[in-house]
């Protein structure tokens, strides 16, 4: 029998602070969180104050010159001495790029694509093959399914088919279960692998006889398995427990009520620029009272170290915001350059784009990038759409020009639209429409891209 007692460790790991986390919750929170977060926190904070009810954002952080050269390079310098204190010495380059991959990479609530990132920078990886998998991760969709086939993205020239490949057997061993397939059997396949039951009749009826599951033919698979129909039976409820949607528990759009964050305007010349909505923010500034009291409580060193502390977070804050705002600001501005076509003609013409594309030249994290587009809605001349939808990988045409994954699925929902009811196109009469328009892609992947946009089999459309 073991002994009973207690042990002592030592470890060394990173931890976020308040300030930071409040700082990777302003970036994610759409316009209207963003708007509740800071009445929030302009009611617990005294020394910050709404200005007016007017609907713009205003960053007043105007002091006098002497408060501005003396306290707050105070307060800074006192944040970099607690750094030091716990730390053990100065900050090294180090320690900032950590700072910074902490700011780039956690934040609550948490999308699917960063749940996916935590896992990958827990993993022991090359420095190519984190950012193949990171590149793969970005072509994940909020369902948990990989957008595009391996072999589109290894002819895109990125990186290898064997490297994709191998990432994507990585990913597939996140969690959620499930996440990373390219359809719903190799969804249920992945979960029935991570229970232990993938040799099972779950996983054969899975394998071999999902379209005959989905119509309760159970006499048939029975008879082609050569089992009793009542194992198929029971396995059928096994399967039912499974999900189809991995990502499900990860919507960042939660928020019944969606208004536009951005919105892409033009001006006199036709020419396309992005503009903040700031719909329903309240002009927020640092009191000028609070501000002259701190200078007259001198002999009082508790309520100084009170007002020093919340002026501290009232600068994080209004830093926080503009930081965010700036950002949105130049994802937005980036959008419009690369996708000049979808801003003349639509959603059939955008362009392959993803988000470490735009990470590259913005020179931030893809993570950062991910996180601010998070929720977020652009008003466009063609509608509101979720600034999600921008980013995807995509195909190039028998002329050379390329379409992206959404303009292809257009182009999907374009056919079926217009097919005669009697005959409806099946996924290969689809693919030769396709392959017509200048757009090769194979019959599994107009079946899966059928899939997601809830278009039923041909079969089942037909009508008399």
């Amino acid at each position: 029998m073991s002994a009973i007692g207690l042990h002592q460790s030592l470890s060394q790991q990173q931890a976020l602070s308040p300030q930071m986390r409040q700082s990777l919750e302003i970036l994610q929170a759409n316009t209207l969180e963003l708007g509740q977060l800071l009445r929030q926190v302009t009611a617990l904070n005294p020394t910050l104050e709404i200005e007016g009810d007017a609907d713009e954002l205003e960053y007043d952080t105007t002091v006098e010159e002497e408060y501005d050269s003396e306290v707050l390079d105070d307060l800074q310098d006192d944040w970099r001495d607690d750094w030091i204190t716990q730390k053990g010495g100065s900050m090294s380059d180090d320690d900032i790029a950590r700072q910074e991959h902490q700011y780039a990479s956690i934040v609550a609530p948490i999308t699917l694509q960063q749940h996916l990132v935590e896992q990958l920078n827990m993993s022991e990886l090359s420095d190519h093959m984190y950012k193949v998998v990171s590149y793969l991760i970005g072509n994940i969709n909020d369902r948990g399914f990989l957008d595009s086939n391996i072999e589109d993205l290894a002819q895109l020239g990125e990186f290898s088919w064997d490297d994709l490949q191998q990432a994507l057997i990585l990913i597939q061993g996140y969690d959620p279960a499930g996440v990373g397939a390219r359809d719903l059997r190799e969804c249920l396949l992945l979960q029935l692998n991570f229970m232990g039951l993938g040799h099972s009749i779950e996983g054969r009826i899975v394998e071999g006889h999902l379209d005959d599951l989905a119509r309760r033919r159970y006499q048939e698979i029975a008879r082609a398995m050569g089992v009793s129909p009542d194992a198929v039976s029971i396995a059928a409820e096994n399967i039912s427990f499974l999900t189809p949607d991995p990502g499900a528990t990860f919507d960042a759009t939660s928020n019944p009520h969606v208004s536009a964050d951005v919105e892409f305007l033009a001006d006199e010349e036709g020419r396309f620029y992005a503009n903040l909505t700031d719909q329903g923010l309240p002009k927020i500034r640092i009191s000028n009272h609070y501000k002259d009291l701190l200078s007259r409580v001198k002999n009082d060193a508790a309520t100084q170290k009170f007002l020093k502390e919340n002026l501290h977070e009232s600068r994080q804050i209004l830093h926080a915001v503009s930081q965010r705002q700036e950002t949105l600001l130049r994802i937005s501005s980036e959008i419009i350059k690369r996708q000049a076509g979808f801003m003349q003609k639509g959603m059939r013409y955008l362009q392959p784009m993803t988000m470490m594309d735009v990470a590259d030249t913005l020179e931030v994290h893809a993570a950062t990038i991910s996180r601010a587009v998070a929720g977020k809605y652009v008003r466009t001349p063609h509608g509101l759409i979720e600034m999600r939808r921008f980013f995807t990988s995509g195909y190039t045409t028998k002329e050379g020009d390329q379409v992206s994954n959404t303009g292809v699925k257009e182009a999907i929902q374009q056919l079926v639209a217009k097919e005669n009811p009697a005959k409806p196109l099946s996924d290969s009469g689809i693919e030769k429409a396709l392959k017509a328009d200048g757009i090769k892609v194979a019959r599994r992947t107009v079946a899966k891209y059928r899939e997601q946009l809830g278009i039923l089999p041909s079969h089942l459309r037909k009508r008399r």
